[in-house]
């Protein structure tokens, strides 16, 4: 194992304690595919399955998976109308299983997560009966300041170009803190503990995933 191998996995040993400390359930994959078949694992049969917006989820092929599946699995880009929103966004809040990243986890086991419209975050925080997390050991940050301001500077700026949103951050790669109709930043949430022990579930990842 090379060394930074050794550095994830000593590190997701510390973090895992502190997530169980704070009710979440902790799990450390050295790759994606270990991830992948990890995730799939929760997953019984005939659950009901959503997701939210997350690079992640597309790179370690969990999207491609889920929807060539046998499972009932709602996706929020099929629908075309507002009403269509409405209506499926009302499933994907009752689903079984709701799968996303996290923007940051700092190394006391604290999640935050900044969101534009705040669907994900909402699934986050209440609704779905399983959220699991799949994050990169990229994601890891000090302490909740510094997580803030890697989801403004690193997280954040790549989105906005990959969107097609006309921010400040899309042209100069930096949080400018703006109020823009394009903003991605709306909402931030710090989930410092899960109120249903076991609900949320982290799947800590080897490698660097998403932004």
């Amino acid at each position: 194992m090379n060394p930074k191998k050794q550095y994830y996995e000593n590190l997701s040993n510390n973090l895992i304690e502190k997530l169980n400390l704070r009710g979440m359930d902790g799990y450390y994959c050295d790759n994606a595919t270990e991830a992948l078949t990890t995730a799939k694992r929760f997953l019984t049969h005939g659950c009901s399955i959503s997701f939210g917006g997350s690079m992640t989820l597309e790179e370690i092929g969990l999207i491609d998976e889920l929807k060539n599946s046998d499972y009932i699995v709602y996706d929020r880009k099929e629908a075309k109308t507002a009403d269509e929103k409405r209506q499926l966004y009302a499933k994907i809040v009752t689903s079984d299983y709701y799968f996303m990243s996290s923007n940051a986890i700092t190394l006391d086991g604290e999640l935050i997560n900044i969101d534009g419209a705040g669907n994900r975050v909402a699934c986050l925080c209440h609704g779905p009966e399983y959220v699991i997390i799949i994050a990169g050991m990229n994601k890891i940050v000090p302490d909740v300041a510094c997580g803030i301001a890697r989801v403004r500077n690193i997280a954040a700026p790549p989105n906005t170009v990959r969107l097609s949103r006309t921010t400040p951050c899309a042209k100069s790669g930096r949080c400018s803190d703006c109020l823009s109709k394009d903003c991605i930043c709306c909402q931030t949430v710090i989930t410092r503990k899960s109120i249903i022990p076991g609900r949320i579930k982290v799947i800590l990842v080897g490698e660097e995933l998403g932004y």
